[in-house]
């Protein structure tokens, strides 16, 4: 496991030293080993309204705020959840049972820490800012983060440009010198529509 992230780490760091100006990291599935702990949460507190959750569509959909996936549940299952009210119960039901689970995929975290003061750093994410303040905080990665992005703080989410446009604007880089890197999709089509090179991490 120990060399396996060496070589993971190893590789991000060929693909990416001395040709980009800012890191733009999501957070979960990225940072954070927690996506299962996410699916836990959304099967939980859908199974309070009688849904029988797949929880692929967490994966699907990554990056997308509750708010908005909790749409595409109704969507999916005919259902009538009130989606800000979803997201608040999920937010509170993760907070409260799952998310002191969290661990961080190690390779990128490394990154991240090994590029600190070489290039500019954000954290760009589908999540709410105080859930995601948390996470960055029992990863211990608070300190590292010069701009956060989360949910609800552009007009449009992940797979928009909209949250990327936001970080490297507050960091002051052009968007070609910024590279995105994403576990899921919606975060890939966001980097592009963005004009911004990314990497997939889970693809790694």
């Amino acid at each position: 496991m120990i060399k396996e992230n060496k070589d993971k780490l190893d590789t991000l760091t060929r693909m990416t030293e001395g040709k980009f100006d800012a890191f733009l990291y999501d957070c979960d599935g990225t940072l954070a080993n927690n996506m299962h702990l996410h699916k836990a949460a959304y099967a939980e507190v859908a199974s309070r309204y009688g849904i029988d959750l797949d929880t692929s569509l967490i994966d699907e959909l990554a990056g997308w705020p509750t708010v908005k996936m909790a749409e595409e549940i109704n969507r999916r299952y005919s259902a009538n959840l009130d989606p800000v009210g979803f997201g608040k119960e999920k937010s509170q039901v993760y907070v409260e049972q799952f998310i002191q689970q969290t661990l961080p995929i190690d390779y990128v975290v490394d990154h991240l820490k090994a590029f600190h003061g070489k290039v500019r750093i954000a954290v760009v994410s589908g999540g709410s800012r105080s859930t995601v303040e948390k996470t960055l905080g029992i990863l211990g990665l608070l300190p590292f983060i010069e701009v956060l992005v989360c949910a609800g703080e552009t007009p449009k989410g992940k797979p928009y440009a909209d949250p990327f446009l936001k970080a490297a604007e507050l960091l002051g880089v052009a968007t070609d010198r910024c590279v995105v890197f994403e576990d899921g999709i919606p975060g890939v089509q966001a980097a592009e529509a963005a004009g911004m090179q990314w990497i997939r991490i889970d693809k790694l």
